[in-house]
This record gives C-alpha cells, sequence and structure tokens, in this order.
C-alpha cells in the first residue's frame, strides 16, 4: 500500500503544483503594469501598451505647422479659422464662415482692401481684405455690417470669408496690401 500512496501523493503534489501555476499565470496577467514588476527609482509608470511614443494631443488653437514663419494671416480651410500671426506677441485666432467658393492651400498677398461694399451675396459688408479669386470669383475676409455669419447660399458662387465685426476690425488694422495671406487644408 506504501507504493499506491506514494504515487497518489506524488500525484496530488503534481496537480496541486500545475494549480498553483495556472492561478499564478492568470494573475500576473490580469494585474495593473504598476504592480507587475518593480521600477527604477524616479520612472514612473506607462499605459501605452504597444511602447510607441504618444504624441502630445495637439492645441486646437495653435497655429498649423505648415503654415510658415513670419508675420502673416493664416486661413485653415478644415478648421474654418483664421490667425493673424504677428512678429511677436500672442496670434489672434477666431473662427470664419467660408464661402461657397474656397482658394487652393498656397501662400497668396492681400491684392486690395474695400471699407465698406455689398458682397458678392449682396449683404452689406466692411472690412474687406481680398487676396485671390478663383475660375472668376473673388476671395477675400469680411465682417457683415449686421454682424451676420450665416452660411452662404450653397447655389451662389460666393467668395466672401466671413467673420464678426470686432475680428473684421483687427484683420482690417493687420493685413495691409501686399500682407502675406496662407492657405492650408
Amino acid at each position: 500500500m506504501a507504493r499506491s500512496s506514494s504515487g497518489l501523493v506524488a500525484g496530488l503534489t503534481a496537480a496541486a503544483l500545475a494549480a498553483v501555476g495556472f492561478l499564478a499565470f492568470q494573475a500576473r496577467a490580469s494585474a495593473p503594469d504598476v504592480l507587475a514588476a518593480p521600477q527604477a527609482p524616479g520612472a514612473s509608470p506607462s499605459a501605452q501598451a504597444s511602447g510607441a511614443p504618444k504624441p502630445p494631443a495637439k492645441d486646437p488653437l495653435a497655429v498649423p505647422d505648415d503654415s510658415g514663419t513670419g508675420e502673416r494671416v493664416v486661413y485653415a480651410l478644415a478648421d474654418r479659422r483664421v490667425w493673424l500671426v504677428g512678429e511677436s506677441g500672442e496670434p489672434r485666432t477666431f473662427r470664419v464662415m467660408p464661402s461657397t467658393v474656397s482658394p487652393e492651400p498656397g501662400t497668396y498677398a492681400v491684392t486690395s482692401r474695400s471699407g465698406r461694399v455689398a458682397g458678392s451675396d449682396g449683404v452689406p459688408i466692411e472690412h474687406v481684405v481680398r487676396f485671390t479669386s478663383v475660375e472668376g470669383v473673388t476671395i477675400g475676409f469680411s465682417a457683415a455690417v449686421d454682424g451676420s455669419m450665416d452660411s452662404p447660399d450653397p447655389e451662389k458662387r460666393t467668395g466672401g470669408v466671413r467673420m464678426s465685426r470686432a475680428d473684421g476690425d483687427a484683420m482690417w488694422k493687420f493685413a495691409a496690401i501686399d500682407s502675406a495671406v496662407v492657405v492650408v487644408p
């Protein structure tokens, strides 16, 4: 009987070791990373599974990286946003309402300005700063005298990029003839 009981004990011991090993494996696999292994002093835990560094979150109000350097007006088509970037100080940024016709990305220069006129949609506008034309449609920044920034009629081909009156005043003071206008996607 000694022979069969020693085999039984050996079998139970092997089964117990296998069960403990399996449970240890499961516990390690489900443990948070901060408990999994000791870290060097000063090291902080990382939540990144791939090990690749995560790029910092982009500030949506930051001047686009691909907009050049120096004093310029930057118009981001997809963001519907303009930045007035001076030589020093914090750039001014504001939302705009694009027209039905948009310029291609690129660098332009202010070609003309008007204090107060009727827009191509018939709305009285002020502080018009023009910088290009697309297929006969003049493209420029302006503010509606009544302060509206309505979506343009999609049936009309217009080139006015509308902004608030306060932002129109800032654009008027900033963008003289030949000032750079950089359009980014």
